[in-house]
């Protein structure tokens, strides 16, 4: 699954290793700043409780989050150098693919229409680490995925703790064991630099908001599955428990 090279370049200054701040550092899950800023105002009354417009924005990006994360885990799985990043890429494909048939079931339900694109910024993620070869793209991939998920936990637990509804509740708690686990099997790698990635994720840059909101889904469009390819359907995604190991100096 490739990402056209002609938005990758717009992503790149210097031809450095590491990516910039600004194209790194800003969650690419969830939003953050929209959802704190919205999260008492209810927007509809369903069966399963209130829904209040961060509740809505949580599952819009969940959803978006798979659609950049997928095609992402894909090309880990056919591109990794090494087998921790393949094996990384298929907890991302089959994490997120988990995840994006929740959301495409509680949707419905909750009368919450989801995207079939992911954002700009989300686009040019995919399109950075796709511009990347060997060992190049192993680093990127990781530099990128890490931050992001990192970014994301204080989110989820806002989420998790404020909502009033029993499905956004599930599609928290399911989040938050895929996140761990996305971040577990990143580390594995061996490619976190933990200094970068502490700085760029308490350090984030301010972006437009059209470049973190995903397009809106043409009407009456068919909804995008993302699926588990075969013979990764029994692999274990729930939050694991890492395995501590020895730190230098």
């Amino acid at each position: 699954m490739r990402m056209s090279r002609r938005v990758a370049g717009t992503a790149l200054v210097g031809g450095a290793l590491v990516l910039t701040l600004s194209a790194l550092a800003y969650p690419a899950m969830l939003g953050v700043e929209n959802t704190a800023t919205n999260t008492s105002r209810i927007i509809a009354n369903t069966q399963y409780g209130p829904l209040t417009e961060a509740d809505r924005d949580f599952v819009v990006k969940v959803r978006a989050a798979g659609l950049w994360e997928h095609p992402l885990g894909l090309m880990a799985m056919e591109r990794g150098t090494t087998a921790a990043m393949k094996e990384a890429g298929e907890h991302l494909v089959v994490g997120h693919a988990r995840l994006d048939a929740t959301c495409r079931k509680i949707a419905p339900e909750l009368g919450v229409i989801l995207p079939n694109q992911a954002s700009p910024q989300q686009q040019q993620f995919v399109a950075t680490v796709d511009s990347k070869t060997g060992k190049e793209f192993d680093s990127t991939s990781v530099a990128i995925m890490r931050v992001t998920h990192g970014q994301i936990f204080p989110t989820i637990a806002k989420i998790r703790a404020s909502t009033q509804n029993t499905l956004v509740r599930q599609l928290a708690d399911q989040a938050n064991d895929t996140v761990l686990d996305h971040i577990t099997v990143l580390e594995k790698t061996g490619l976190v630099n933990y200094d970068q990635v502490n700085f760029q994720q308490t350090s984030p840059p301010k972006m437009p908001q059209d470049q973190l909101t995903p397009p809106p889904a043409q009407p009456g469009s068919p909804v995008l599955t993302l699926n588990i390819p075969k013979g990764l359907e029994d692999l274990q995604t729930t939050a694991p428990q890492p395995a501590p190991s020895p730190t230098a100096g």
